[in-house]
């Protein structure tokens, strides 16, 4: 675990980005707003929250939107996700997000973030393992 003065001002943007998104979260269902961000591999970085729906298959997580976002504007290589977690809990990226950043970046870093503001920092496939449920998604060791 690793606080926020230990990342990079690239990676410290991202999150400021990826929390002031957070707030736009479209949450009525789970009451979880989660903000994410993408880097670029050209620097760029793109912020999105999610957005539920009453049929939960249509619900779109906020690293999905983010990485839409990105692809919307022509880019399609990036290198750190970073997701803002609603409480103080660890939400790793769940496995349709997963599929998602390997198409793009099967090497991603992931920075996950929980409401207390503590930071881990794990790859793609090291976050394999990490359960991902709605009630309990678990934290690294």
């Amino acid at each position: 675990m690793i606080d926020e003065g230990q990342l990079t001002p690239k990676e410290r943007e991202a999150l400021a980005a990826a929390r002031a998104v957070r707030t736009n979260a479209y949450a009525p269902y789970s009451e979880k707003q989660v903000g994410a961000a993408i880097i670029t591999d050209s620097g760029r970085i793109f912020a999105a929250c999610n957005m539920e729906n009453q049929a939960k298959n249509l619900c779109v997580c906020a690293e999905r939107n983010a990485i839409a976002a990105a692809i919307v504007e022509g880019e399609r290589q990036f290198h750190t996700v970073i997701v803002i977690a609603p409480d103080s809990r660890y939400w790793p990226p769940c496995d349709s997000c997963r599929s998602v950043i390997a198409e793009f970046t099967p090497k991603a870093e992931i920075i996950m973030c929980n409401g207390s503001g503590i930071i881990h920092r794990a790859t793609l496939d090291q976050i394999g393992a990490i359960p991902f449920t709605p009630d309990d998604p678990g934290a690294p060791e």
